[in-house]
């Protein structure tokens, strides 16, 4: 039996990835923190590991005397009251993650690492707009994607040691989300809210999808490759608030479209409402940054082609499976 160890398990992308790793039969380990919610990780076949990535150190510690087939590192930040706690998670983490495998000699089969879209930025701005493609070079625009970035080129220094595949998803959406869960709750609400008044083309992917990627890039993806993920269509930023609203058979919304000055306003005062309080805005420089961005297409026939993925849901199948699953 193949084994595999998943960061981020109790997340929203790491639980799905337990649970597609569980239904092939693979003996499963789930990397969590000890205050870690568990609430979608309650299948008795699920081993634990209690990994905390502050220093490499404390990871060795932690996985010494084991070894994986395969580890797909899932754990991040992606949102952060202080910008360099983004570095300390998502960059120092996973370096330290990496070099305690390497220092204990426990190097997998297949090392998957979790980045995203945003690690490469605002590229491709000018209209009409043109996919991202891996050979663009990266401009991330907010630090969560800097940090991703960072991570990246820090892993690139081992490829030919540790056989590593980066996977690069636009927005996820799915039941356990909770970024895309404010967004239709706010329609329900009969409030729909947009930024900016040039055109923005959006890319989604559905977390079904994204673990599919996941272990396509397991078997198949070779070491240093960076694959985009997506569902292979490009949307305007009111086609999920119209397929959240038909499925809530919600009849009216007022849809409010603030100019990016505004918004700038806004975050800067949620950035600092959030380091007075300790308590994290949904509305902040990071989040503006990633509102404004025009431009979210991105190029997914190497994955296609070299991983053979074919996504199943487009974003009315995918809209339709998240609401009724009874999300909301």
């Amino acid at each position: 039996m193949k084994s595999i160890l998943i960061t981020g398990a109790s997340g929203f992308i790491g639980s799905f990835i337990v649970e597609e790793a569980l239904n092939r039969g693979l003996e499963v380990w789930a990397a969590v923190r000890s205050t870690s919610s568990r609430r979608y990780l309650n299948d008795e076949r699920i081993n634990f590991l209690d990994l905390d990535f502050s220093t490499k150190d404390s990871v060795c510690k932690a996985l010494q005397g084991h070894r994986w087939d395969y580890i797909v590192h899932v754990a991040g930040a992606t949102k952060c009251l202080h910008k360099s706690d983004f570095y300390k998670v998502n960059t120092l983490g996973t370096k330290n993650f990496i070099d305690a495998i390497i220092d204990l000699d426990i190097i997998p089969e297949k090392f998957v690492f979790m980045s995203s879209l945003s690690a490469v930025g605002a590229v491709r701005e000018n209209y009409p707009y043109t996919d991202i493609e891996e050979s663009d070079t990266p401009m991330p625009n907010t630090t969560y994607g800097d940090s991703k970035m960072s991570a990246e080129r820090y892993l690139g220094q081992f490829v030919k040691k540790v056989p590593i595949v980066i996977l690069r998803p636009t927005g996820v959406y799915g039941p356990r989300e909770k970024d895309y869960l404010m967004m239709a709750d706010s329609i329900r609400k009969h409030v729909d809210f947009a930024v900016g008044f040039r055109p923005q083309e959006i890319t989604f992917v559905y977390v079904a999808d994204l673990v599919k990627a996941v272990f396509l890039a397991l078997e198949r993806g070779e070491s240093g490759r960076k694959f985009f993920i997506s569902d292979g269509n490009v949307y305007r930023s009111a086609d999920f608030s119209k397929l959240i609203k038909k499925e809530l058979g919600i009849s009216f919304v007022f849809r409010i479209v603030a100019p990016v000055w505004l918004l700038w306003i806004i975050c800067q005062i949620g950035g600092l409402w959030g380091r007075m309080t300790g308590r994290m805005s949904a509305l902040n420089m990071d989040k503006f940054n990633i509102l404004r961005q025009r431009n979210w297409r991105c190029d997914i026939r190497p994955a296609r082609e070299e991983l053979g993925y074919e996504p199943e849901y487009d974003l009315t199948k995918g809209v339709s499976s998240w609401l009724k699953d009874g999300t909301i």
